[in-house]
């Protein structure tokens, strides 16, 4: 275990009708670990039917050790949850990867309005996270390339595009994604 990576840990936070088993996360898991990273993938409650206060409860019981050398790496419905999370816990944290979000209503998916009801307080975020990353594909069916694009600016966060991959789902062939290990590697250094 290197110095760099010490005392650093992460968790992954998956979305909407997903697990830890789903898409790259147990790549990045395994990934995170063989770096001796302390790493946990969480499995958010009924997530084919996400509740915006059971999720925050959820996470807000669930984390326990989040400290400036913790690290989140969220995907889709989980990078608005993570952000409101971290607003509500006001804790500083060494940085989050955020992975096709979204803080604006996504068409076709209106029951989930309730997470982008309330804008995040990006002013309260960006001073407790020196570090923020947002992953978008161009080619992105579910999240539009812009809403992502959009949620970096306000967001104050380096904004990483790729010219496919969807989602980044499984089901699509996504199973492993460099761009994520290789941005939270360069908020470690």
């Amino acid at each position: 275990m290197s110095n760099q990576t010490q005392n650093k840990n992460v968790y992954i936070i998956h979305g909407f009708d997903a697990s830890s088993e789903r898409h790259w996360f147990p790549w990045l898991n395994k990934l995170l670990m063989d770096k001796g990273i302390s790493v946990e993938s969480i499995d958010m409650p009924t997530p084919a039917q996400p509740d915006f206060g059971t999720w925050i409860s959820f996470l807000s019981k669930r984390l326990t050790n989040v400290t400036r050398d913790t690290y989140f790496v969220a995907h889709s419905l989980g990078c608005i949850t993570t952000l409101r999370y971290l607003q509500k816990a006001s804790v500083p944290i060494g940085g989050v990867v955020l992975v096709s979000g979204f803080d604006q209503p996504i068409p076709g998916f209106s029951f989930l309005d309730e997470f982008t009801a309330e804008m995040p307080d990006y002013k309260l975020l960006s001073e407790i996270i020196p570090n923020r990353a947002v992953v978008s594909a161009m080619d992105d069916p579910i999240v539009p390339h812009e809403f992502s694009r959009t949620f970096a600016e306000r967001f104050g966060a380096f904004f990483y595009e790729t010219e496919t991959g969807g989602h980044y789902l499984d089901a699509c062939g996504i199973t492993t994604l460099p761009i994520v290990s290789d941005a939270l590697s360069k908020m470690m250094e």
